[in-house]
């Protein structure tokens, strides 16, 4: 008996001190950095680098947290569904006394649950959306040189569940987190970091992180199926679709207008070609293989293809199709849909990530009573646009079915007119 508790002493020591070793080692002081304008600037760069615009638009985002925590957070209602085992708590983020605990789907009182499920979801919402927190109340940032470069120590002073804790993130070339370097009060070790690369372009706009891997002993985090997205936002856009019949847009094969009097057009959908006609040229655009593309002066095909006339026809296309089409276009590819109110009525906001001849470009558009847009706010950057309003207005139906706009009045007074519009089988 007493070998074995010499050994079983030797043994404890022997853990003891390895973790002391390994503590020394791995330990690293809190970093000192410089607060101010230039450590707000560069926090300013890292949430527009992760669009933190989206987030704050964003209305439901949903995730898991190593497998065990589910959660359904409704951001616009300071709502989230935070549910483990048996329980399901309906948290109230804002009035935690208005939360709703379920055991067995049984509504119960049961304080420690709540209390549980509220510290869940600080911990496990912070390893999802910490980079668009770096400017929450109570907060500083200070800018440290790590390894050369410019990295970001965020300190929470206040708020959550470990208020004092401290964050380096480091940062790639455009700004996106990389990673980070943690100072925490349930972390006895400083300094261990955390990926932040396992990036998700979500539907609402917002990059989020699916895992994280830990630089103690390798853990893993994984964060689940993630999902972010606008329930309210994706509905208005449907009744719009509704109102304009866009099925029948689908469906139709040709369209044909005119721009200002200066372009025409003859657009066969089905098969991506379109006939962009001004001056003396005309251009047989193929939208889906620009390189096919023809061109024709005085109505004659050149034998070689001027490439500067066949982007000139590009650009004309993708502009003057914006202003015939774009309310058929709210759910393109890379489109960002999110609610607003303009005179306390739901308008859409709509930003393209990609496509056409300026990605970035947004609109909010204004409808009337029966869902059909009346005008949009402009916000084109390229253009120095914030705001500039123009109608969409004289709607025809088409022989095809889909309504498409005749007329634009700016608001400088200044008209727009499409021609003579068609759409056609």
């Amino acid at each position: 008996m007493k070998k074995f508790f010499k050994l079983l002493g030797i043994l404890v020591l022997s853990l003891i001190v390895s973790g002391t070793v390994f503590y020394f080692v791995k330990n690293e002081a809190l970093p000192e950095g410089k607060k101010g304008k230039e450590a707000d600037a560069l926090a300013i760069k890292m949430l527009n680098a992760i669009n933190h615009e989206a987030f704050e638009n964003t209305e439901v985002i949903e995730w898991s947290f190593r497998g065990t925590n589910f959660y359904k957070w409704h951001k616009e209602k300071n709502s989230v569904e935070v549910s483990w085992g048996e329980n399901k708590v309906i948290l109230n983020t804002k009035q935690l006394n208005k939360s709703e605990v379920f055991v067995k789907n049984e509504k119960v009182e049961n304080p420690e649950i709540l209390k549980k499920a509220h510290d869940y979801f600080n911990n496990d919402s912070f390893w999802l959306v910490a980079p668009y927190k770096i400017f929450d109340a109570g907060t500083e940032r200070s800018i440290v040189n790590h390894d050369g470069k410019e990295a970001l120590l965020v300190t929470y002073t206040s708020g959550g569940s470990t208020p004092g804790d401290s964050y380096l993130w480091i940062l790639d070339e455009n700004y996106i987190p990389t990673s980070y370097k943690m100072w925490t009060s349930i972390i006895p070790i400083g300094g261990v970091s955390a990926t932040w690369s396992d990036w998700k372009n979500t539907e609402s706009g917002i990059k989020l992180p699916t895992t994280h891997t830990l630089s103690l002993f390798g853990m893993q985090i994984p964060m689940g199926t993630v999902k972010a997205y606008n329930p309210n936002a994706n509905a208005l856009a449907h009744k719009i679709l509704k109102a304009i019949n866009h099925e029948a847009y689908q469906n139709t094969t040709f369209l044909e207008w005119s721009f200002g009097g200066r372009r025409s057009f003859k657009w066969d959908k089905k098969k991506h070609i379109a006939a962009v006609s001004w001056e003396s040229f005309r251009v047989n655009l193929h939208t889906k293989d620009i390189d096919k593309s023809t061109v024709f002066f005085d109505g004659e095909k050149q034998e070689i293809t001027d490439e500067k006339i066949v982007k000139r026809a590009w650009d004309i296309f993708n502009n003057d199709s914006f202003w015939l089409v774009a309310p058929h276009k709210l759910f393109d590819k890379d489109v960002i849909r999110t609610l607003q109110k303009v005179d306390g009525k739901d308008a859409l906001h709509v930003k393209y990530m990609s496509g056409g001849s300026t990605p970035g470009d947004s609109y909010l558009w204004e409808l009337d009573s029966a869902f059909v847009p009346k005008s949009w706010k402009m916000y084109v950057p390229s253009m120095k646009m914030k705001g500039v309003s123009a109608t969409w207005e004289d709607w025809i139906t088409t022989e095809s079915g889909t309504l498409l706009p005749t007329n634009h009045t700016f608001e400088s007074g200044g008209t727009l007119s499409m021609g003579e519009v068609k759409g056609y089988n």
